[in-house]
């Protein structure tokens, strides 16, 4: 039963979870496009906003393209340029410890200020708490993981895991197989994380499509509510 799971889990998962990010995408703009926003709530509280949204923006984003990055380049490349597989690891060590901080940071910042808020606490949804206890989990499993990472100097429980992504992303067999003596921590963490992309479209996460679509999303102005 153990092998089906693991089977399923690393070979299957994956592309049902990338089909429901992206029908499901589709499907909420095109049927739900007024609920295709973040619903601010600067207006309920303004106090810690910035401060925990600009922590936990900056972290996220960048952790997802670190990991975009750093699990799709395959080991010829790198060394190409005269990087050891250990020194990348140390360096993903170093930082991912850094950005999963800063992220982790200005998420607690934003829970426990829609959680002492009585008007935020009443104005959220279920979703909206599912999506950030079900980050808050991913993240912490992910720096959990680096500890076990330093326990694997040499590089190969990294490598194992990019020969693993590039497989799915390349629609090779034997995904599985690569990442069956990985520890339990890394096997949740990559479960839960691929869960995150099959609950994005009925969430507010769905507002990262409009900010990618942006090309000054990174720079554009804040919205302003001036009360009178």
């Amino acid at each position: 039963m153990g092998d089906y799971l693991h089977y399923f889990f690393f070979s299957v998962y994956p592309y049902i979870a990338l089909t429901v990010f992206l029908l499901g995408s589709l499907a909420r703009f095109d049927r739900g496009q007024y609920t295709w926003k973040s619903d601010s709530s600067q207006l309920l509280k303004r106090g810690s906003l910035r401060l925990g949204s600009n922590l936990f923006h900056l972290g996220i984003i960048s952790l997802f393209f670190t990991h975009l990055v750093g699990l799709l380049t395959p080991p010829a490349v790198y060394h190409a340029f005269g990087v050891t597989t250990a020194f990348k690891q140390q360096m993903a060590i170093i930082v991912g410890a850094i950005l999963g901080l800063v992220c982790l940071a200005g998420l607690l910042i934003l829970i426990w200020r829609r959680w002492s808020e009585p008007r935020l606490r009443a104005t959220s949804r279920p979703s909206d708490w599912l999506t950030l206890i079900w980050i808050l989990i991913v993240l912490s499993l992910g720096l959990l993981s680096i500890l076990t990472s330093r326990q694997h100097t040499d590089g190969e429980l990294m490598v194992s895991l990019g020969d693993w992504a590039q497989h799915i992303v390349t629609f090779r067999s034997g995904a599985a197989d690569l990442i069956a003596g990985a520890p339990w921590v890394y096997q949740v963490h990559m479960v839960l994380g691929m869960t995150l992309f099959v609950i994005f479209p009925f969430t507010r996460l769905v507002h990262v499509w409009s900010g990618f679509a942006s090309v000054g999303y990174l720079g554009r102005a804040w919205q302003l509510v001036r009360s009178r």
